[in-house]
């Protein structure tokens, strides 16, 4: 079987017409979808790619790794620079741009890769093709990863070897702002038709030269996209006709290559909140073609109402899918960027968020940045361990999770205006109840009593807390700092001092919404920055 008719498999005898029913809109058989930026090979390596450089078998071996989904979705570069055979901008004009202009004459791994006849999207097909999985181009809107070097390269008079050449000739008339170090600013203005027309055409050579099976346009790598002139009804108007420029895109190629009408995902934030900056109007991009819609937290596993609300959006005109990742909440850094120390998403915290993104009419889970198990940046926020695999094809079988204990969360995540207006860190004060509201999918089935916890970043084991919860007030009992057995030992889990535990009679949980009161009766104030409910299976 070859690569056009493994899609024409996988993907199913949709018509190129619009259809606007879910049913026949998007193929029923995704569930799952992971997220490959390829840390597996440059940073969150697999034991074998130590020192391996990047290599078509490292390739494929990080979307082997990823066994049990549906969809593989590759981010190849930083959509600025095409990680595959390209006319519009090749490896070796940008390494002989940086060579013979600016005396810059290193090549980096990915460059040498590149420059050796490397093709990441043949190698994402065909790698999809053997193990029947949907490959999916990924493709970064805005990133701002290279806004790092900006000011440097700037006092250089020279960019980084990152940099683009397009970007590099043009952020002093393209940037948002004048900020030099600020990702907000240094990244492109999408008002100007230059900025949008140099991404759709590197998009649109992608398309059209590889049996890719759907593109994910991702609007969080940078979120921002607009400057604080540019209106609301612009922004709206800008976005959506991107995305409908794409949609006739993608039809077009997609019928030049003999191939199935390609599905067509954008991964957007999932609080509401931030998307009208965007300009993302999310039933107008339904109605522009859009079929996936990949609800995003960026860095975190979170677990809210966001897909209920997406849903009312949207209607049955669209998927929808809640993104997961490997952290539930970040710390303070210890030097610099990547240093913050991290909480492990668990198994069970996992199937949880998955319960309640199908209770609330998602179609599937998509997973990110699964790879940061590993080792990656410093010791200091270890210890790490290989990627919990076993939970990808567990994820869309409901009756599985079902049967799974319960851990539900609130966090306090990190300072992202992405997150919005986050309900934890808070500070309890003597006497002042707050209450916090936490969805839950208790079983209907008879089950264990659970445990609920309060975490701080700093010792409370002197205080006196009260924690009601649906009204019925909670025991007090011993702290607790792994209520559920999981691998990630000592992977900053917070002191005993931290923490205070209460009982939780398995009958006091309800379906959906529920309501915890926490009063600080004894001692100084509290600072809480994380509160969880296991009921144990």
């Amino acid at each position: 079987m070859n690569r056009r008719q493994f899609v024409r498999r996988s993907v199913g005898a949709a018509s190129l017409a619009a259809i606007p029913t879910l049913a026949n809109y998007v193929h029923p058989a995704i569930r799952t979808i992971y997220s490959n930026d390829t840390t597996h090979i440059l940073s969150c390596q697999r034991p074998e790619a130590r020192r391996a450089g990047f290599t078509d078998e490292l390739l494929a071996a990080s979307i082997t790794e990823a066994a049990g989904v549906d969809a593989h979705f590759l981010q190849p570069g930083l959509g600025w620079m095409p990680w595959w055979k390209s006319k519009i901008y090749p490896a070796a004009d940008h390494y002989a741009w940086l060579r013979d202009k600016h005396g810059i004459k290193t090549v980096q791994t990915v460059g040498r890769y590149l420059m050796d006849g490397g093709d990441m999207l043949t190698t994402l097909v065909d790698t999809c093709q053997r193990i029947g999985v949907a490959p999916f181009l990924s493709f970064r809107l805005n990133d701002g990863h290279h806004v790092r070097d900006l000011k440097e390269a700037i006092q250089r008079g020279k960019p980084s070897a990152n940099m683009a050449r397009h970007y590099w000739e043009n952020y002093e008339r393209f940037r948002i702002g004048p900020n030099l170090i600020n990702w907000d600013e240094g990244v492109f203005d999408w008002s100007i038709a230059e900025v949008r027309d140099y991404k759709f055409a590197l998009i649109e050579e992608a398309c059209a030269n590889y049996d890719i099976a759907g593109l994910e346009l991702d609007f969080l790598r940078h979120w921002v996209r607009f400057g604080p002139n540019t209106k609301a009804d612009e922004r709206f108007e800008i976005t959506t006709a991107f995305v409908r420029r794409i949609r006739e895109m993608l039809d077009r190629t997609a019928a030049a290559r003999g191939l199935p009408r390609r599905w067509l995902c954008v991964r957007v934030p999932a609080n509401a909140a931030v998307r009208p900056q965007q300009g993302v109007d999310l039933a107008a991009l339904a109605k522009a073609g859009v079929n996936m819609i990949n609800l995003s937290y960026s860095y975190f596993t979170w677990q809210d109402e966001s897909v209920r609300r997406a849903r009312e959006d949207v209607g049955e005109s669209a998927a929808i899918y809640a993104e997961m990742t490997h952290t539930t909440m970040t710390g303070r850094a210890t030097n610099g960027s990547g240093t913050q120390p991290f909480l492990r998403t668990t198994d069970e915290q996992f199937y949880t968020t998955a319960r309640l993104a199908y209770q609330q009419g998602a179609q599937g889970l998509s997973l990110f940045n699964f790879p940061y198990y590993r080792y990656h940046v410093t010791d200091t926020i270890g210890p790490f361990h290989e990627p919990p695999f076993h939970v990808l094809p567990k994820l869309k079988d409901r009756a599985f999770l079902d049967k799974q204990s319960q851990w539900a969360f609130l966090s306090s995540g990190r300072k992202d205006t992405i997150l919005g207006d986050r309900l934890l860190p808070v500070i309890l004060n003597k006497d002042q109840a707050q209450s916090f509201p936490l969805l839950m999918r208790p079983p209907a089935r008879e089950r264990a009593d659970g445990l609920l916890r309060l975490r701080s970043d700093e010792a409370i084991a002197d205080r006196e807390i009260e924690v009601l919860f649906n009204g019925v007030k909670l025991a007090a009992v011993e702290p607790v700092r792994m209520p559920l057995p999981h691998p990630y030992a000592d992977t900053w889990l917070g002191g005993l001092e931290d923490l205070s535990c209460h009982a939780l009679p398995a009958s006091v949980p309800v379906l959906d919404k529920n309501e915890v009161s926490v009063t600080v009766k004894k001692g100084i104030r509290v600072r809480l920055i994380y509160l969880d409910v296991t009921l144990p299976h």
